[in-house]
């Protein structure tokens, strides 16, 4: 296979991601580095690709609601409640994680997902029907990629190993997506003390969507960090 696919060949790119190969794609704002959640190899060769610290997990984008719930645990309702007024979109949701989802994927027993908008990895990722990674295509510390050649450049030696595969194109630039952490619905006692009964929330990264339209959904202010 040739180590790039061309724009709308999202068959080559499926094959690739079932290889347990790495794809790269233009993500809504950065080139992200794409692979199968659910496949170990594909995981050992992203992390070999891009090695990722023992204290971030992996953010994941699936290709709809009824995927992101095969990841999670129960969510709460503040959590359905955002994914479903913001989805797909620039929103990424951390939630507890199932057991089953590879641990390293998953941060403190969390995992990162969204359902992504109109983007080349949005399309990819629905036509594979299946969640993907989506780290960002970049040396640590660095901007992300915004173009397929950047992405080249940076990761040539990958490349030279056939372990990536690069989505033609460019990424629009801009800001990322929001990051929110959801806790489950608190218990009875905590409830009595005035917890709330939907679960809490609280802003990791701002990013594409503000804190003002997720606090105006929820009806209610995050807590601090």
């Amino acid at each position: 296979m040739s180590s790039s696919v061309n724009v709308g060949d999202w068959r080559q790119a499926a094959h690739a991601l079932k290889q347990g190969k790495v794809v790269a794609a233009p993500t809504e704002s950065s080139y992200g580095l794409l692979a199968d959640v659910h496949n170990p190899d594909a995981i050992t060769n992203l992390l070999g690709i891009k090695p990722r610290g023992s204290d971030k997990g992996q953010p994941l984008i699936a290709p709809n609601l009824e995927s992101w719930q095969t990841l999670i645990q129960p969510p709460s309702a503040f959590a359905r409640r955002l994914a479903e007024r913001f989805w797909p979109g620039p929103l990424t949701l951390v939630t507890a994680a199932r057991e089953s989802l590879d641990a390293r994927v998953t941060l403190n027993g969390s995992v990162a997902v969204r359902v992504p908008g109109p983007s080349v990895a949005a399309d990819i990722v629905a036509f594979y029907g299946a969640a993907l990674t989506a780290t960002s295509a970049n040396d640590p510390g660095a901007p992300p990629c915004l173009s397929a050649d950047e992405v080249a450049s940076v990761f040539r030696t990958a490349l030279g190993r056939g372990q990536l595969v690069i989505v033609a194109g460019t990424a629009p630039g801009g800001a990322p997506s929001t990051l929110v952490e959801l806790d489950s619905p608190l218990g009875g006692s905590a409830v009595a003390h005035g917890a709330s009964a939907m679960g809490r929330w609280r802003v990791i990264r701002e990013g594409a969507i503000p804190s003002a339209a997720l606090s105006q959904v929820l009806r209610t202010e995050p807590t601090e960090p």
